[in-house]
């Protein structure tokens, strides 16, 4: 069997930023050969990460990258907001970025499967997940185009935790980041009214139309229904579909108060599309009683 020393054990931490004891165990069951330490550390890892299968990922960051005319956005996920700090999580987030817009991947599922330097990116999330000890899945993979007239822009809240994407056309990257930042404040969810689909309209004027006969019911001087519904309903309705598209909003960025509509005609230009993504979205979070929690740890190491 072979002699393991300290500076085998170091260069192989070095290698693979491995814990050290973790480093002498893959020496030892690899008799001092240095690659097949690195595969056994790989798959020891990836065996842990797989244990962790199981968790809900609900934290981590939102990202986006760039490549010409084409862009990325995208989510990916880990157990705590802590480890979505860390730097290793950081550089996985720019690493997964930069191969999915190089690529022609065009959702997450095929995005997991392009490969890069001879592992897929499901690998290379599995092999961190293992390294930084939390379970970690990539998401929401969407791709936006545009031409060479039209301009990207982009912004990360809190380091990602929301992010915007918006495309112009006759303007720069400049307004289209402000736009985005626009987004990111204001969460509209269509472009503009004319987006809106029907069902949507349809569902938004059934529950205001109840609202408001529930609230004339309670009136002291209730007005016929169908004044409610010719009158009132009509009203309340515009008012909800402008607050949910992007150009009749007011223009946060704007130096005087006008919607985002005005501001674009004014320096003639408009937005083509937006994608707006906040960490979580969709994820149903296990609710854990943390005392109960380590009352069962502390009983189970004491068996």
């Amino acid at each position: 069997m072979a002699n393991i020393t300290a500076s085998m054990v170091k260069e192989l931490r070095e290698k693979t930023e491995a814990g050290m004891m973790d480093c002498k165990k893959a020496l030892t069951a690899s008799d001092g050969d240095m690659e097949q330490a690195i595969v056994w550390l790989r798959e020891h890892g990836i065996a842990k990460a797989a244990k962790k299968q199981g968790a809900v990922a609900a934290e981590g960051l939102c990202s986006f990258a760039v490549s010409g005319n084409k862009l990325v956005t995208f989510e990916l996920n880990s157990q705590t907001d802590f480890v979505a700090q860390n730097a290793k999580f950081i550089e996985l987030l720019d690493t997964v970025g930069n191969i999915i817009v190089n690529s022609n991947a065009t959702n997450t599922e095929e995005a997991l499967k392009v490969v890069s330097n001879g592992k897929d990116v499901e690998t290379i999330i599995l092999e961190a997940s293992g390294v930084i000890g939390e379970k970690i899945s990539l998401r929401r993979v969407n791709v936006i185009t545009k031409t060479d007239n039209q301009a990207f822009g982009g912004y990360k809240h809190d380091g990602g935790k929301i992010v915007a994407v918006a495309v112009v056309d006759g303007a720069d990257a400049n307004v289209a980041k402000d736009l985005a930042i626009h987004i990111v404040a204001s969460n509209p969810e269509y472009v503009s009214k004319d987006d809106i689909p029907a069902d949507v309209v349809a569902r938004e004027r059934e529950v205001i139309l109840n609202t408001a006969l529930n609230e004339n019911a309670q009136s002291a001087k209730p007005k016929p229904e169908n004044i409610i519904a010719e009158r009132i309903v009509p009203g309340r309705l515009d008012k909800q579909l402008k607050e949910i598209s992007l150009l009749c909003q007011n223009y946060i960025m704007a130096d005087q108060e006008q919607t985002v509509e005005a501001y674009l005609k004014s320096i003639k230009a408009s937005v083509v599309t937006f994608v707006r993504i906040a960490v979580g979205e969709g994820i149903e979070k296990v609710e854990t009683d943390f005392a109960a929690e380590v009352a069962a740890q502390a009983a189970a190491a004491q068996k």
